[in-house]
């Protein structure tokens, strides 16, 4: 079952019917064939997943609609174990001689590979945590609601003498895991996203959005924001480096703290590629920072399961500054002679496990507090083009974008230009002065997860852009 990418510069259809997934049933009756086709193929051991996404967008630039895209698709990957071997192979077709080929392939390439020693027997059946993550009203937007959203930001635009650019999608996904041990679980949910940046010459400002819940965000005052930065944004001030007091709106938190959650995995503490080695159980950031991986916190999207069926365990990983517990797959956590915490990716695979839904506890300053207790610093939009430049130390190089400002005696003063910047993010979360509370973040360089804004000390800024 597939459907090919349409994109469609016509009128968008507003009265389109929204698509039907998958009934739960079905998921199940094709885990079951491809477990009975495993088996009669020779197969010590079969594990299925089949994941289903209909999505759709509309796009827009230079103050008008210039696509309307549509995308429905299903997957089937499937792992195979013969004598201590294991491999996967996808397939997007559902009939049994297609689903035969597949486990063909995938026994095939097994039968290449090295034993494996440390391979574990599949998990048996699990029990479940139940999250609702599938909003009808989200799953009933139609081209016709996106364009309409689109139109009023596009006429703030052309009302305020600025130009617009962006992106409204919409969709609905289900994933569901299933393997010959009687493992069964399926998962569903819906999303949307609005982004847009608003540019005033020569200055361009940005907001977005995203939620399960599409009531949950506003894409007019999304783009009034965009609008009113970019009008401030004329006539930047060039300030030179050194090392600044930060207002990091949490688009800019969430860019760089996103480069950490692979150092909270056991397999990269257990491979030495972590900057938690040697540091856990220290106080490695200041006492305001706490946090989680939390798969049930109601601003965060995913399953309640990882790649393996393995249930997700909320797990508390900084509290107070100190690293406190790392998240394990079922190999890792054998090796730590641990639990599993339900973060493994499907296998084979590099990475072992990450945590992916993290959560930082927030605080009670609002944006507004944070600026009006500066005496001199920025405040910054978001960030782009992040790279790390010292792995343990967590060094991250980068640029700000998209408005960045100068404060001065708790007033934001004028527009400055852009930043180069090289900073610890260790030092960073030793430097916090005060939070926001924690919100659904999204960003360009790092997948969503719940972040504050926050008020950094000292944060070091290496060079002026030329934009």
């Amino acid at each position: 079952m597939t459907r090919s990418a349409k994109n469609i510069t016509s009128k968008p259809d507003a009265k389109a019917t929204p698509v039907q997934l998958l009934r739960e049933s079905e998921l199940l009756r094709i885990i079951d064939t491809v477990v009975r086709l495993g088996k009669s193929s020779g197969a010590e051991a079969t594990e299925v997943h089949v994941d289903e996404v209909a999505d759709a967008l509309t796009r827009f630039a230079n103050n008008a609609i210039h696509q309307n895209g549509a995308e429905h698709g299903l997957t089937v990957s499937i792992r195979t174990v013969a004598e201590g071997r294991t491999a996967r192979a996808t397939t997007n077709r559902v009939d049994e001689d297609s689903l035969r080929a597949a486990i063909e392939s995938s026994l095939s390439l097994a039968a290449s590979q090295p034993k494996n020693l440390a391979l574990l027997a599949m998990p048996d059946r699990q029990k479940y945590r139940r999250v609702n993550r599938f909003i009808k009203q989200t799953a009933a937007i139609t081209p016709g609601d996106r364009a309409q959203a689109v139109r009023r930001a596009c006429d703030l635009a052309v009302k305020n003498g600025q130009v617009a650019a962006g992106m409204f999608s919409t969709g609905q996904s289900q994933t569901a895991v299933g393997n010959s041990r009687g493992l069964f679980a399926a998962y569903q949910e819906t999303h949307a996203e609005f982004s847009i940046t608003m540019q005033e010459k020569p200055a361009a400002s940005w907001a977005k959005a995203n939620s399960a819940d599409v009531s949950n965000f506003d894409p007019q005052k999304l783009a009034a924001r965009a609008s009113e930065k970019a009008h401030l944004g004329s006539n930047p001030r060039e300030l030179a480096p050194g090392r600044y007091t930060v207002i990091l709106e949490p688009a800019a938190v969430l860019d760089l703290v996103g480069f950490l959650f692979y150092d909270f995995a056991a397999t990269a503490l257990q491979d030495k590629r972590s900057c938690l080695n040697e540091r856990m159980g220290k106080q490695l950031f200041g006492k305001n920072i706490s946090i989680y991986d939390d798969a049930y916190h109601p601003l965060q999207l995913g399953a309640p399961f990882d790649g393996e069926g393995m249930p997700r365990q909320k797990v508390h990983l900084v509290d107070r500054g100190v690293p406190k517990n790392l998240v394990y797959s079922r190999s890792s956590a054998k090796v730590a002679r641990k639990s599993p915490t339900g973060h493994g990716f499907p296998l084979p695979n590099e990475y072992g496990e990450a945590p992916m839904n993290l959560v930082f506890a927030g605080g009670n300053s609002s944006l507004e507090e944070m600026i009006a207790s500066t005496d001199r610093g920025l405040l910054v939009t978001r960030l782009w083009y992040i790279r790390e430049v010292d792995a343990y130390e967590k060094i991250m190089t980068g640029m700000t974008r998209d408005g960045l400002f100068l404060v001065e005696k708790g007033r934001v003063v004028s527009a400055v230009r852009n930043f180069r910047f090289n900073q610890s993010l260790l030092e960073m979360l030793r430097n916090v002065e005060l939070m926001g509370p924690a919100v659904r973040g999204t960003g360009e360089e790092a997948f969503e997860m719940v972040v504050p804004a926050m008020k950094v000390r000292e944060f070091h800024f290496s060079e002026v852009t030329k934009f």
